[in-house]
């Protein structure tokens, strides 16, 4: 039996939304963003996030610790240097980051955001 307090990260019965990034960030491709939310309080957002090939601008406003399960990404920062995450990787990125999201090999990543 599982504590009321502890959930259990998984893709199982919780039905995911998909979307596109807006157009005008769009670089290359025509990357698909599926979320599966399992968590949304008092600005912390939490659950599993899945990205097809493509690559666009992002900027952050707030905390991300991310865990990559599979897939290939690079980011890429203002000034051109760039982390590869891969599967096992953990990583926090910053409010204040800005650059770019390349989806090499489609991605499933756990995410924990802190607005």
């Amino acid at each position: 039996m599982t504590h009321p307090l502890i959930l259990r990260v998984t893709r199982d019965g919780t039905t995911p939304e998909t979307e596109r990034p807006a157009p005008e960030l769009v670089l290359a491709g025509d990357p698909v963003h599926t979320t599966w939310s399992l968590e949304e309080t008092d600005g912390l957002y939490s659950g599993m996030w899945q990205a097809t090939k493509g690559k666009w601008k992002i900027s952050y406003a707030e905390w991300e610790y991310v865990y990559i399960h599979e897939g290939h990404s690079i980011l890429t920062d203002k000034d051109g240097n760039q982390t590869h995450l891969k599967a096992g990787d953990s990583y926090i990125i910053r409010p204040g980051y800005e650059g770019t999201w390349e989806v090499v090999e489609t991605t499933l990543k756990d995410y924990v955001i802190r607005a």
